[in-house]
């Protein structure tokens, strides 16, 4: 039992308002319920959130659910058992799961020995019963400011690793348009907010989406990518959620789904704008609750996945027309990230044109060190409809066809005059580029309507962009 508090003993070890950023959330497992309510008394006016657990199968479950910014928990749960392994295996299993998490072990009073092999098994503090409220709750505030601040120093870190790096980054943006974008990166890319990145064809907004990924806590587990724009409506729930033997026809054996192998990490979902509505409601619901169920099966999972999706279109606009659900925007936009095309951030063309030569000449094992003038000049003012990606696929066909070493006018295959030609002098190649690029400017870039008005599948117009750099 806990020894009486002293008057105003508790007040000196409430979280600070620093740490409170959202209130601190603790898992006590301990096999006496008086035990536990004491606990949960003294936390609660504190601040603490306090979930209980009254054996260590419970919290086992409860850790494989939810996340927690400390542990407190027994080392005795069988009565009659003094030896405290039940505790010490369930320590050994949460630093192996997590050597980050602060457990604090409770034990009975006089037990050194137990609480030294709990200390060598990684435990960070010991409590003995009866405590002293005001060293429980010195104990753990200090435990859960340390972790908060080595994992904000680890944020800073990535911080500075991804988007100050020397050398060529994977991410260029050093043109005033491009400002605002970084900063939001900077504050979101370490928090669980879901993120709808948005912006033409080929600006890179995948980019966006792997860098948010880099700077969050999410980092060491899967980034999924999943281009939902390209998935046949039949298969859309198999392909995300997975699926059991027998559900359909081809289903010969069980499927993990997409969101389950993002499980703790991060998925992307591309082109969410062109979702069909019916299946709008279904990404709506994993959303909410966190809980997928494969096609097929009556099981319910829980997945723990931070989703960030991006878009081309006006998904304002598709609300107001009924084509995309509202509630469904609001889960996915908790904060919007703008990617300008590259006209309007001309500064970083020859940075990105750069980079892209430097990796396809490794690639292609050529020696070309750069442009000339009048090349690096074409690339300035040409208008790039298809963006970043465009400009990607016109350097890495430049490496191929050029013959000096350095990248030259023609080997950019740009040309800068009106298209003015006939269809006779223009390739079957380029008149197919060219209505695929009407059809989507008349569609505002909507793709499942571009294709139905080419008379394309949505598969295969999605691999005729991707050929032609759109």
């Amino acid at each position: 039992m806990p020894a009486p508090a002293k008057p105003g003993e508790t007040s000196v070890a409430a979280p600070s308002k620093r740490s409170q950023e959202r209130p601190p959330r603790v898992l006590a497992a301990d096999d006496q319920q008086h035990i536990l309510d004491a606990i949960e008394i003294l936390l609660r006016p504190q601040g603490y959130q306090v979930e209980t657990a009254r054996s260590p199968a419970l919290a086992r479950e409860a850790l494989s659910t939810a996340s927690y910014d400390a542990l407190l928990i027994d080392l005795n749960y069988t009565r009659d058992t003094t030896s405290g392994q039940e505790g010490l295996d369930l320590l050994s299993e949460i630093v192996a799961l997590d050597s980050t998490i602060p457990v604090i072990v409770m034990t009975a009073w006089g037990n050194v020995a137990l609480a030294v092999e709990a200390m060598r098994r990684g435990a960070r503090d010991f409590i003995q019963k009866p405590w002293e409220n005001e060293r429980l709750l010195t104990v753990l505030q200090t435990q859960i400011e340390l972790r908060r601040a080595l994992r904000e120093a680890e944020r800073l870190a990535a911080e500075n690793r991804l988007l100050r790096a020397e050398g060529r980054p994977e991410f260029i943006a050093a043109a005033p348009a491009m400002q605002l974008v970084l900063e939001t990166i900077t504050r979101v890319g370490p928090s669980e907010a879901n993120v709808l990145v948005t912006g033409e064809h080929g600006t890179g907004k995948e980019v966006v989406a792997k860098t948010l990924h880099a700077l969050s806590p999410r980092a060491a587990r899967s980034l999924v990518a999943v281009n939902t724009g390209a998935l046949a409506e039949g298969t859309f729930e198999s392909e995300l959620f997975g699926h059991v033997k027998g559900a359909f026809t081809d289903a010969r054996a069980d499927r993990i789904g997409r969101f389950e192998l993002a499980d703790g990490g991060t998925i992307f979902l591309d082109e969410i704008g062109n979702v069909p509505y019916r299946q709008q409601a279904k990404l709506l619901r994993v959303l909410e609750s966190g809980e997928i169920e494969r096609v097929g099966s009556s099981r319910t999972r829980r997945v723990d996945v931070r989703v960030i999706s991006a878009t081309n279109s006006d998904l304002t606009a598709a609300c107001t027309t009924g084509q995309f659900r509202e509630d469904l925007l609001f889960r996915l936009n908790t904060v919007e990230i703008h990617v300008p095309p590259l006209r309007e951030r001309r500064e970083d063309i020859p940075a990105l044109a750069g980079h892209f030569l430097s990796r396809y000449a490794s690639r292609y094992r050529r020696s070309i060190h750069g442009f000339d003038a009048a090349a690096l000049q074409l690339l300035l003012q040409y208008a790039w409809p298809g963006n970043v990606r465009e400009l990607e696929h016109t350097l890495e066909r430049a490496i191929l066809m050029c013959r000096t070493n350095e990248i030259q006018s023609a080997d950019l295959g740009l040309n800068l005059r009106p298209q003015t030609q006939n269809l006779e002098e223009l390739s079957l190649e380029a008149v197919e580029s060219t209505l695929i690029r009407k059809a989507l400017q008349r569609y505002q870039g909507n793709v499942s309507q571009a294709a139905e008005a080419l008379g394309l599948s949505r598969g295969a117009l999605y691999r005729r962009m991707e050929k032609y750099g759109l």
